[in-house]
């Protein structure tokens, strides 16, 4: 849904809505929230305009603004008129190249549509003489308007656009949590994982990429992949405009979303302790910064929207949504196409070219392992017969994230109160402004704990700061006696400041758990079993109690009280001793899963695909996608895998 289409039905759209009566909307409301009462008993006039608003609510999945808690008889009226604009002023696409009958052929095949692979296939079907297959087990980002709206992040997970994982009940850490385990997030939709993401348009560091050239990645230095960060963005940020490290014209739309006035506040603090305002995506990567954001006027530019949306009329370019690889068809050892289902059926479809599985760091290992690609003793143990020992599933990393809440004595967080206002709602969709147009995410920080190495080195903790306190049950799945206790003392305006981990030391693995391809695979990302982890995170804590001590932030009533749990009771408040057990209670995943499928030298025995992402020993059989990275990068891992793909690209395509 565009923006423009709405704002330019919203004149008749509300003269409809206001020609119902309060009875009617009560009516047309008890509906669509039970999703299941039947027309026929809607005593309104015009009925079939009615079912036709009501089916496309139900079609859209909009009654999930439901539950941001917009159920007011104005707020409803002002959705229902958004609904029949949408009807009345939105084009149907036209010229996609959604497939209706299965061709069997394509120079490439591209599995999965996420982050990685809607930019490779937009990137490979731009030479018109060869013919690009992309398969997504999801539906289109089309389907849910919400898929486009930044403030949607909170309200996405768990949804048909999810994957849905749970790792396995961790032993170091996640005591707080139902089971021990922690809930992953993956998106299942074109644009993937960019879809659900809460946009943070974050690099990483020039050492992360150094590094890797450094274990064996040739050509992935900072110097050799920063040509392709700037190859997607269009920056949007006037003052950067002009930086030789950003670029303009790219697909992907690089913006501010600034939308509460603590992030004066956040900054503020910083200086205070001798940080500098920095553009961490420019020369200076260590300080606080302004977030930038993957958003264009307003929406999400998941790299369905921006990549690939607008390319689908190529004739070269063939998309086969609701498509369930299960896995690679060899040749001996060679990749000549995949195995798929697709509306219940089982199809077969080659790749005269290559094979490239983008399915992201759970899916591309597990479609691995399920063909025959991976460690001889685990494929064994499930009798799968071995086409290549790799060590495919191992070297997992993932970012861990500590949440630190505080409640603050000003006005201007996003409260529960202001995400349910009405003028909240119209807000966004007249004008574009407002809550909704950001994931609140507003400041970032990336600082070193470790200030006495004798060289300087990429940050190990990231701080990050959303401006208002979502609900305690959201995301987390917390114990119900912990997340009891943190309600009771929730205050309604306020902040949550995380601290994140950079650079675990802890790996974990990704396992088959069985022989079916529908099964979901064993997580295990071993949270905390490096001590170095702890000791890492109780630094970042200590420096963000510092922060939070400044002068800055206790002028507006900044405290440390709401961290004081009762299952830590037996320690004292905010020693070492406390600190550790609140982190290996509190502490999670912050979505970042990489490292499966590690790049690196053929010679070396801990790695899957060479610096040209080729599976080792495999002709004819890459893999393009976060799992490649030989280590996480020192922030949120949307950029990277965007780079790797349009790198990927060139790669192929220069052959």
């Amino acid at each position: 849904m565009q923006m423009r289409d709405i704002r330019k039905g919203w004149k008749e759209a509300v003269l409809y809505v206001l020609r119902l009566d309060k009875r009617d909307l009560e009516k047309m409301k008890r509906w669509i929230k039970a999703c299941g009462r039947p027309y026929e008993q809607l005593n309104i006039a015009r009925k079939n305009q009615h079912k036709a608003v009501c089916s496309k609510w139900r079609e859209l999945k909009l009654y999930d603004v439901l539950k941001m808690g917009l159920l007011s008889h104005t707020m409803f009226g002002l959705s229902v008129a958004v609904l029949v604009a949408y009807l009345m002023f939105t084009k149907k696409n036209s010229g996609s190249n959604i497939m209706s009958e299965i061709r069997k052929e394509f120079d490439y095949i591209v599995v999965g549509g996420g982050s990685a692979g809607a930019v490779l296939a937009s990137r490979l079907s731009e030479k018109d003489d060869v013919t690009v297959l992309l398969l997504e087990a999801g539906g289109e980002e089309t389907e849910n308007s919400l898929y486009h709206v930044p403030a949607g992040c909170f309200i996405l997970q768990k949804t048909d656009a999810d994957w849905g994982y749970y790792t396995e009940p961790q032993k170091f850490s996640h005591y707080g949590l139902k089971g021990n385990r922690s809930y992953w997030p993956r998106g299942k939709v074109l644009g993937g994982t960019s879809i659900l993401n809460f946009m943070i348009y974050n690099r990483g560091s020039r050492y992360d990429y150094d590094n890797w050239a450094s274990q064996g990645c040739t050509g992935w230095s900072y110097d050799d992949v920063l040509t392709y960060f700037k190859k997607s963005e269009d920056i949007l940020i006037p003052r950067l405009k002009d930086s030789r490290i950003h670029s303009a014209g790219g697909y992907l739309g690089v913006s501010h979303a600034r939308v509460t006035p603590l992030v004066d506040y956040y900054l503020n603090a910083a200086e205070e302790l001798g940080y500098e305002i920095v553009d961490y995506n420019g020369e200076e990567f260590e300080g606080f910064a302004e977030t930038q954001f993957t958003i264009r006027n307003a929406e999400r530019s998941s790299t369905s929207k921006a990549f690939l949306r607008p390319v689908m009329q190529r004739k070269n370019l063939h998309v086969i949504p609701h498509s369930h690889v299960v896995k690679v068809i060899m040749d001996k050892m060679v990749a000549v196409g995949v195995e798929m289902i697709h509306g219940g059926q089982k199809n077969q479809l080659y790749a005269s070219k290559e094979v490239i599985l983008s399915a992201g760091a759970i899916g591309s290992p597990h479609i691995l392992m399920l063909s025959g690609i991976g460690p001889k003793s685990h494929l064994d143990e499930l009798r799968i017969p071995l086409i290549a020992d790799l060590p495919v599933g191992e070297n997992l990393q993932d970012h861990m994230l500590l949440p630190l809440t505080t409640g603050v004595n000003i006005t201007g967080s996003v409260t529960e109160k202001a995400m349910s206002s009405w003028w909240t709602f119209a807000q966004y969709y007249l004008f574009g402004t407002g809550y909704f147009s950001s994931p609140l995410v507003e400041v970032v920080a990336h600082v070193n704990t470790e200030k006495n190495k004798e060289f300087k080195t990429a940050p190990d903790i990231q701080f990050m700061f959303i401006s208002g306190l979502p609900k305690v049950d959201d995301f987390l799945e917390l114990r119900e006696d912990i997340k009891n206790e943190l309600k009771s003392k929730m205050p309604e305006e306020g902040f949550v400041g995380y601290v994140g981990l950079l650079h675990p030391k802890s790996k974990g693995t990704i396992k088959l758990r069985s022989r079916d391809p529908f099964d979901p695979p064993i997580i295990d990302p071993n949270y905390l079993a490096n001590e170095e982890d702890i000791k890492t995170l109780i630094r970042g804590f200590r420096l963000m109690e510092k922060y939070l001590e400044t002068k800055a932030m206790q002028n507006i009533g900044v405290t440390m009280d709401f961290l004081n749990i009762t299952v830590c009771g037996g320690h004292e408040f905010l020693s070492d001793a406390y600190v550790e057990c609140y982190i290996r209670h509190m502490a999670t995943t912050i979505y970042h899963p990489t490292s499966t499928c590690k790049m690196g030298s053929p010679a070396d025995p801990s790695t899957v695909v060479d610096p040209q992402l080729r599976v080792k020993g495999i002709e004819r059989l890459r893999v393009v996608d976060a799992s490649v990275m030989p280590d996480v990068t020192s922030g949120n891992t949307n950029a990277p895998t965007i780079m790797i793909a349009e790198k990927a690209a060139v790669i192929i395509l220069e052959r």
